[in-house]
């Protein structure tokens, strides 16, 4: 409070605007001190540079790169969402689920109570659990922000296709999920980069439950807290209906960085402890990058902020990842990023270009189906590429960064349009991939600009793992056991 007075006083609007997010946000015992000698302490010359530091250079940071990138115009967005708690202190809330392995599902969820268990309880009908596991717990503190106990549980093996209910630190309301199918067809839920949590957001989460799938996936930027701790918490109260009831497989974005050098020099640590994925399953190091199997299709999820050259250790993770599959009984290969490969948005030009030069080898010889990402705030959908150029064996690239985050669209995209883009649109949005069986699948993109899901794009998908042009096979031959069949041309694009 006093350090807005302070700005006020001196004039400096700037830091006045900037600081304010975060300091109504500071615990009231900071805010306000009743005592003259405790305010003439807190407030000297030396706590009050330290105390700017700390408040003000992380929305400092996020406006300079936020500055960078308004050259471009955003679309007016909707209001933010902040969705309050509303159960007990020892009642579990945030609760989500992800794909754990083999059979398994991870349940996370958070409580206020710090003795609360981190059990859940779990039956194939409503009220009546069998079956019980235990798990872990973890907590994390962000300069005034303590978190809640934060509980991840393991259970399984499950049946696939199957509805379980469950209940969470034995106490609280019943969940309910479906595992996801051991074979063709499944559908996955795509909602782009910048979800947030903005009345765009919900408008999309409604779109998404409005009809069934198998498995979310989001290419990064989840709650767009950007250092202000509390939104992450109701971040996860607005996604729960959904994230608790389908898998949610998510990667990382730029807004889940968070860090500060020197001052918070370790990045992700919101995003690593509330949101844990498999990558001890996948024989990855870091949560930041992993995959995973479910039916018949291997989705990688890769780290656009984490190191990706040669000699790094995620680039040498995706190779030994890439050599184990199979492609007859894993026809299908889906990667997602956050950052763009390739993007004629004029938003966030040449800003995965990098990992793009280092990894792009890597997914063209393994044959990867598609490659999404998110970053750009618009939908573009590219023809299959390969260095630049139109490849009938590369992945096909879409951006797919519309989900409903508070900035705003990218409108802008660079003339004359690239022959290698084949739609392209700034609305808000999500988008279903549906696999029917070993070589086909269909990809559907729906636009919500005007609050109502309309299909704007689509496409039949054929698989490259039967593609003989693409394996090197001649009329005889039978391809191995890690490569089969089928590839799509220019014109089924």
């Amino acid at each position: 409070m006093h350090l807005l007075l302070h700005a006020d006083a001196t004039n400096n609007s700037q830091i006045f605007k900037l600081c304010k997010p975060l300091l109504i946000s500071l615990p009231s015992f900071i805010k306000f001190q009743s005592q003259e000698k405790r305010m003439a302490k807190l407030w000297s010359p030396a706590a009050f540079r330290v105390l700017l530091t700390i408040c003000c250079v992380p929305q400092i940071m996020l406006h300079s790169h936020v500055s960078a990138e308004e050259h471009y115009i955003r679309q007016p967005p909707r209001s933010v969402i902040q969705t309050p708690n509303k159960r007990s202190e020892s009642d579990p809330q945030q609760v989500h689920i992800s794909l754990a392995g083999r059979g398994c599902i991870r349940v996370s969820w958070i409580t206020d109570d710090k003795e609360a268990e981190s059990v859940v309880e779990y039956g194939k009908l409503p009220g009546r659990y069998n079956t019980m596991a235990t798990g872990e717990h973890t907590s994390y503190q962000f300069f005034f922000y303590k978190s809640g106990k934060i509980h991840h549980v393991k259970i399984g093996p499950l049946e696939p296709a199957t509805t379980y209910y469950y209940r969470c630190g034995g106490r609280g309301p019943e969940f309910s999920f479906k595992m996801p199918p051991a074979s063709f067809p499944i559908e996955f839920a795509i909602a782009g980069r910048d979800l947030g949590q903005t009345e765009w957001t919900n408008s999309t989460l409604e779109h998404v439950g409005s009809k069934d799938y198998d498995v979310f996936l989001l290419p990064g930027d989840l709650s767009y807290a950007d250092f202000q701790q509390p939104l992450w918490d109701s971040f996860g109260r607005l996604v729960e209906p959904y994230a608790s009831s389908r898998p949610w497989m998510v990667t990382e974005g730029n807004h889940e960085i968070e860090s500060i050098p020197i001052i918070l020099p370790h990045a992700f640590k919101a995003y690593n402890a509330r949101w844990l994925m498999p990558y001890e399953e996948s024989g990855s190091s870091s949560n930041l990058y992993y995959s995973f199997d479910v039916a018949g299709a291997h989705i990688i999820m890769l780290g656009s902020y984490t190191d990706f050259d040669e000699d790094s250790d995620q680039y040498k993770w995706l190779t030994a990842d890439l050599a184990k599959i199979d492609r007859k009984k894993t026809p299908w290969i889906f990667v997602l990023l956050h950052a763009p490969w390739y993007n004629t948005n004029t938003a966030h030009q040449g800003e995965g270009e990098s990992m793009r030069n280092s990894m792009e080898e890597l997914l063209y010889n393994a044959r990867v189906d598609v490659v999404f990402a998110g970053h750009v705030h618009a939908y573009e959908r590219f023809t299959r590429i390969y260095d630049n150029k139109a490849d009938p064996c590369g992945p096909i690239y879409i951006t797919i960064g519309d989900g409903g985050n508070r900035e705003g669209l990218a409108l802008e995209f660079k003339e004359p349009k690239s022959p290698l883009s084949i739609f392209q649109e700034s609305s808000f949005g999500h988008a279903r991939l549906k696999i029917l069986d070993e070589t086909r699948s269909h990809w559907s993109w729906y636009r919500n600009n005007d609050s109502d899901a309309v299909i704007a794009d689509e496409v039949r998908l054929e698989s490259l793992s039967t593609s003989k042009q693409c394996w090197g096979i001649t009329d005889g031959q039978e391809s191995s056991s890690s490569s089969s069949a089928s590839s799509v041309t220019k014109d089924e694009l």
